[in-house]
């Protein structure tokens, strides 16, 4: 399958559907300095989607004026479009002429102001073998629920390393750091939704 994976800087999906034999390409406005790759292309995620045929796409959108962990700043956001913008950006991945896609975003407002109505599931990386904790929504088209590969038992991880994303110190760096798939849950997708044709 060719597999668009957007907005992922880190080539963490790229790498793990790669590595099971598909053809995935990530796409980013950043370069890809985790795993850089000549499957990385620096450019507009709907550019790229709409440049070529794709049998699949597993979009990470940004968050930044969805998220309900910045819900302080949304009724200026709702005034000046940038929520409104985000949307628009997230249905336009969605109504994107491909039969599989998959739309990944942490609980905000997605649910409720855009087409795409409720997430299909809410996963945690802790399902997957990473040891942390991150309630992320993935909205799926064509795409199964995704099923826990290896599931921690949190009560015996520190309540510190399952909130390290979101003890992590003010940085420039701090919002790349979060928006990282983990690779538990990488490896998931590709093993799962990558099987499927």
């Amino acid at each position: 399958m060719k597999i668009l994976i957007g907005c992922e800087e880190s080539g963490r999906v790229r790498e793990a559907f790669r590595g099971v034999g598909h053809d995935a390409w990530s796409c980013d406005l950043l370069p890809c300095t985790e795993n850089p790759s000549k499957y990385h292309i620096q450019d507009d995620l709907i550019k790229t989607i709409k440049s070529q045929k794709w049998d699949m796409i597993v979009a990470f959108c940004p968050c930044t004026h969805l998220a309900i962990s910045g819900s302080k700043y949304f009724a200026e956001k709702i005034a000046d479009g940038r929520q409104a913008a985000a949307i628009k950006f997230v249905e336009d991945v969605w109504d994107a002429d491909c039969p599989y896609i998959a739309i990944e975003n942490p609980v905000g407002v997605l649910s409720t102001k855009s087409k795409l109505g409720k997430a299909s599931q809410y996963v945690q990386p802790y399902w997957f073998g990473d040891r942390h904790r991150k309630k992320t929504g993935l909205w799926l088209k064509g795409l199964p629920k995704l099923t826990p590969t290896n599931m921690l038992d949190i009560s015996k991880i520190s309540d510190k390393e399952l909130n390290k994303l979101y003890l992590l110190a003010p940085s420039p760096t701090r919002a790349l750091m979060r928006s990282k798939t983990p690779h538990g849950l990488a490896q998931a997708m590709a093993s799962q939704w990558g099987g499927l044709v």
